[in-house]
Formats: C-alpha cells, structure tokens, sequence
C-alpha cells in the first residue's frame, strides 16, 4: 500500500532519484563482471599441474659458448645431485608446467591445412619420473629412442628423420580431443609436415608451460635429451618437501664445487617458480576485490546520505503521520520498501550493463561469457546492501516522537 506513495514522492525528486539509480546500475554492472573476472583468476592460479609441485626444486643457470665435453659434464652434474640425500630422481629439463616454453601445432595429417591442436611440448631424459606424472596407458620411452637436442635440430635442418624422434607420450586430454572415443596407443600425429610421431603412453594429466588458453592440459612428451650447452635447461631434482630447502642450498653447493664459473639463475622450489608465474593474476584479482569494495562502499554511502537527507527533509511528514497513528514499524517500512524501489531499478538497468559490459569484454579480450547466476549474486548484494545503509536513518525517522516532529518546519 506504501508503494504508489512512495512513487509519487520519488517523482518530486526526479534528479536525485536518476542518479541514484545510475550509481547502482554501474555498480552492478562492474561488480557482477569484475566477480567473475575474480573467479577466472582463482580457478587459473589453482589450476592443476599433474606434476610432484611440492617435491620438485629448480637450478636454472646460464651457459656460455659450447663445450665438447658438455654431455660428460651434464652427467657428472646429475650423478652429483643424485647423491645428495634426500634426492629420489634428478634430471636436467628444459622447461616446467606453468614457465617459459617450446609450443607446436598437431595435425593428424601431414596436408592438412589447419592444425587440429596446439600442444606444449616437453623433453628431457628421466623428466617423467623426476615430474611425477602418472602414466595411465602404454609405455615410457626405452633407453635407445632417445636423440640429443643437437642431433634433432641437425635432422629438422636437413630434413633427416633417422635423427629425430619417432615416438611421444601424450596427455588423456590432447588424446581425446584428436582421437575421441578411441584408443590413443599407436596413433600418429604431425608437427609440420615432416615430423612424425606414434603414441607409445598416454599420461593422467601434464599442464603446457604457457599459452593456456589453448587448453592447458594438452601437452606432450618426446624423446630428447640435454646437456649443459644446449641452454635453457634447469635441473630438477625430487625430494620430500621437508627436505626441499637443504637439498637446494646442498645442490648448488655440488654443483658450484663442479665448476665455480657457473652462472645460475635461479635457484627455487617449484611452489615459488608457480607463485611468480601467476604473480599477474594475484595482482589483477587483489586490484578487482579492492575495485568492488570501493564500489560497494561508496554506493552505500550515497544510498545512506541520501536516506539521512530525506529523513530531514521529510520530518514534517513523518510527523503527521506519527499523529494519524502510523507506528515506528510502518515509517521504518516506508523508507526500506522506498531504498528497495530505487535499488531494483538500479539494478535492472545494471544487469543490462553488465551483459553489455561482458559482450564487450568477450570481443576485446577473449574472455568467456559471463554465466547468469553472477547477476542475481549482484543483484542481492546490492540488495543486502542497500537495506542495510538505509537502515540507520530509517530507524532514526522511526524514532522521531510525533510532537517534535509536527513542530519542526
């Protein structure tokens, strides 16, 4: 019964009842996308790797012109990790999950003229052990199936299969997307048109280094191994996570001891090399949380001082109707049913926004489409908290007693 009232003053204050109503449908319209923005971040940054993240270690460093005995040295290096205590498996790998890394395109023939995936690609003798990657189906390659890196740039070059390798582990993912409903073992892919591949294992789960919007979990592993001079590389050794810190400290000690010309670059466990590489998402979701506060904190503050200046302006009247026999309930209703009005306005228009705000948003930077239930989650918060910062001037117009009131012009 208060409605077609309240809508009747709401009229009289048409500027006031504009503006209100746009700072709650940009409210709206931010918050409803910044949360889902927020919630892509998490679920990225929380995004499994398939791999021992707390158990791994990484000493990359820096090599400088070429060594004959590179092969040599790079296995004395992982004999002298290997003999650290603590160390179950070490290798020398040439990238990691969530990194800097090496991305090919995959086709199921070799003239076929668009890829059907793009996949991360790994490498490095012993990486599946050290990694600890389950191997749900097949095999792991055999000890002669492995080629030097030197040796499969040499066969890319001159176009020389016999020096590249034949065969890949690929993940349960890029598997059922290039053969669906099939068995993966003994298929054949392509990276061009001159590299061939036949799947001996199919791996549970391996995260590409980067480039994860084009599926995260569709990598690969291939046969090839480093030494020192290839460059790029880092050692990675697996432990029990006690034990990460002293086997760090220990094995750059090992290996400075080896050569004391060593230049390393970084020397972490893997849950700090994964904690700078999503440092940006952190940063972007900390920055959107503080964006939605601010909002909501200001939408609050304009929604109760606009309530308090009401209240005064309308003490006359509410004094009257104190004296006609309204109760402190009834006034306190008027002004919540009132704010209620004016924040479903706001965030109907706000909804509109905020789809508005996303189509732009998918086209510009290939973000997903916002799902619907963000927007009824928006529409309550403002909802709650709307009530809640009209509810102080309220009860203060509720309290005024009806003789105060019916004096005061």
């Amino acid at each position: 019964m208060d409605i077609l009232p309240i809508l009747a003053a709401l009229r009289r204050h048409k500027l006031v009842m504009w503006l209100l109503i746009l700072e709650i449908a940009l409210t709206c319209a931010i918050v409803c996308n910044s949360m889902f923005l927020i919630a892509q971040n998490l679920q990225r940054m929380h995004m499994p790797s398939g791999i021992a993240e707390h158990e791994l270690v990484q000493i990359q460093m820096a090599y400088i012109g070429t060594r004959p005995d590179a092969g040599a040295r790079t296995q004395a290096d992982l004999a002298a990790l290997r003999q650290i205590p603590g160390v179950t498996q070490a290798a020398l790998v040439d990238k990691l999950p969530f990194g800097s890394g090496n991305n090919s395109n995959i086709k199921l023939k070799p003239d076929q003229a668009q890829p059907s995936l793009n996949a991360g690609l790994y490498f490095g003798k012993n990486l599946l052990p050290t990694f600890g990657v389950k191997l749900i189906a097949g095999r792991s390659f055999e000890p002669e199936e492995f080629v030097t890196l030197e040796q499969a740039l040499q066969g890319i070059n001159d176009n020389s299969p016999n020096d590249l390798p034949r065969v890949a582990i690929v993940t349960q993912a890029m598997a059922q997307r290039l053969w669906p409903a099939q068995d993966a073992l003994g298929k054949t892919f392509y990276i061009g048109k001159d590299i061939s591949l036949q799947v001996v294992g199919v791996l549970a789960h391996l995260t590409r280094p980067n480039m994860l919007q084009d599926g995260p979990a569709f990598s690969f592993v291939v046969p090839i191994s480093e030494n020192l001079s290839d460059g790029g590389g880092s050692y990675v050794m697996r432990s029990a996570p006690q034990d990460r810190t002293r086997v760090l400290r220990e094995a750059v000690a090992r290996l400075k001891a080896i050569d004391p010309n060593r230049v390393v670059l970084a020397h972490r466990t893997y849950d700090e090399a994964r904690a700078e590489f999503f440092q940006a998402d952190r940063s972007m979701a900390g920055t959107l949380v503080g964006v939605c506060v601010v909002l909501l904190v200001v939408t609050a503050l304009g929604i109760g001082g606009l309530a308090s200046f009401w209240v005064g302006q309308r003490r006359r009247i509410i004094g009257v109707r104190r004296a006609l026999g309204a109760t402190c309930g009834d006034i306190l209703r008027y002004f919540q049913t009132e704010n209620f009005l004016l924040a479903t306005f706001g965030i109907a228009l706000g909804m509109v926004l905020a789809y508005g705000l996303n189509l732009f948003l998918m086209t510009r930077y290939e973000l997903p489409r916002l799902p619907l239930w963000y927007l009824p989650a928006g529409a309550l918060a403002l909802w709650v908290i709307g009530q809640l910062a009209v509810l102080g001037p309220a009860l203060r117009a509720a309290a005024v007693p009806p003789v105060v009131a019916t004096r005061s012009v």
